[in-house]
């Protein structure tokens, strides 16, 4: 396993979001079709056109269709979440294999919990407040740049573009 499975775990959760987005806008989508109900329309008719009729309905074939994409939506979600789990286990399994506990913290709050470099900072600082150097934005980063260039070294058929974040 490499740093691939934690960017993977990363744009999952994004999807995942994005995913989650689109299921709300089709529900409000749906319950305004419902709340309006029914349509209605003046047509053109009987005796030589001159007369006019007012004709109702509900917009059958559109909700329909609404309700349809919303439950396709929830079951792409389901699938989605099912496969985060797994990549979640992958990503858990990867961090654990790392041999300092400091980096696996690190790399818990940045992946895992998708915290900012800035919040993994701020979080490790106070979880050791005794150590003599504070953690920065940047030391955080680099930490994590470092750790994976050298494993890069170690596994050559990594992709270059998960050498860097």
């Amino acid at each position: 396993m490499e740093k691939s499975v934690l960017i993977q775990y990363c744009d999952m959760q994004a999807e995942i979001k994005e995913l989650r987005r689109l299921i709300k806008m089709t529900e409000e989508r749906l319950e305004k079709i419902e709340k309006e109900g029914a349509v209605s329309d003046v047509v053109s008719g009987g005796m030589g056109g001159i007369q006019h009729f007012k004709v109702t309905g509900f917009p059958t074939p559109e909700h329909a269709k609404v309700e349809q994409l919303l439950v396709s939506r929830r079951q792409r979600l389901k699938m989605k979440e099912t496969e985060l789990l797994e990549i979640t286990n992958q990503a858990e399994e990867y961090i654990e294999s790392i041999e300092k506990s400091e980096l696996r913290i690190m790399f818990r709050l940045y992946y895992i919990e998708g915290l900012t470099w800035m919040q993994v900072a701020y979080r490790m600082n106070d979880l050791f407040p005794k150590r003599k150097v504070a953690y920065t934005e940047e030391n955080c980063r680099k930490r994590n740049f470092r750790f994976f260039e050298e494993n890069l070294k170690m596994s050559p058929n990594v992709p270059s573009e998960y050498g860097k974040t």
